[in-house]
Order: C-alpha cells, then structure tokens, then sequence
C-alpha cells in the first residue's frame, strides 16, 4: 500500500472527511514519527510495533561498477520492531 491508497482507504471510511484534511493527517502522523526519531527518540504503537534508529559505524565498501574501495560514513537508519499482536495476526 501507498500513502494514496492509504489515503484513498481513509477517505471510504471517513466520507464526512475531505481527501485534504485526510492528506494532512497523514502527513502530520509521519512527520510526527521522523521528527520524533530524528530527536533520538522511539515511536511505540501498541499492538503495531515500534520506530527506531540504530547506528551504523563508517566501514569501506567497494563500488560494485569499478571495484575500488569507498568509505562509508556512519549514520542512522530506521528500524522497525514488529509488535506481538501483528506477528500474532501475520502467522494465523
């Protein structure tokens, strides 16, 4: 599913709710969980699962077109937990 489908799906449900003000819900949602993980933080949403970031050190990759060595430098990445629940409802 994409954000337009998610979108499309809220607004079949909700019809007393126009496609913008459902738009700015969902984009307000997201912002909220990538404001919340660019702070540090975590996004728990129970019986989901739970938003973090994990920290990659730098390292050397290799260019896959020539070979040659690249340095990679640290960051942060998402990751996502699953919740109980969900993997309870995935594995019926």
């Amino acid at each position: 599913m994409i954000r337009s489908e998610l979108v499309q799906k809220l607004c079949d449900d909700h019809p007393d709710l126009t496609v913008k003000e459902i738009e700015r819900v969902v984009n307000a949602f997201f912002d909220s969980i990538i404001d919340q993980l660019q702070k540090g933080g975590r996004v728990e949403l129970r019986g989901f699962g739970a938003f973090s970031t994990r920290e990659r050190e730098a390292r050397t990759g290799r260019n896959p077109r020539t070979g040659d060595s690249v340095a990679v430098a640290a960051k942060r990445v998402p990751y996502f937990k699953p919740g109980k629940e969900m993997r309870e409802r995935l594995n019926v």
